[in-house]
């Protein structure tokens, strides 16, 4: 999949802050695979695109209808 340079990537701290969690907590998340949530890594360095991290509030999203 190529990127399309004109959407920005965003920092771990800018994901977290986006998701109203802490950066840490966004790490833990990645070494765990706990949530399914997309990432880009370059290096050691991980990124977030707005539109993974709009799929993933999607995806946890429940109208209260569904049985748990």
């Amino acid at each position: 999949m190529k990127h399309n340079q004109s959407v920005p990537l965003l920092s771990r701290k800018q994901a977290a802050e986006y998701l109203n969690v802490q950066p840490q907590t966004l790490g833990v998340w990645v070494s765990t695979k706990r949530y399914k949530l997309k990432y880009i890594k370059i290096g050691s360095r991980v990124f977030y695109s707005k539109a993974h991290l709009d799929e993933f509030i999607e995806m946890n999203t429940f109208s209260g209808e569904e049985e748990l």
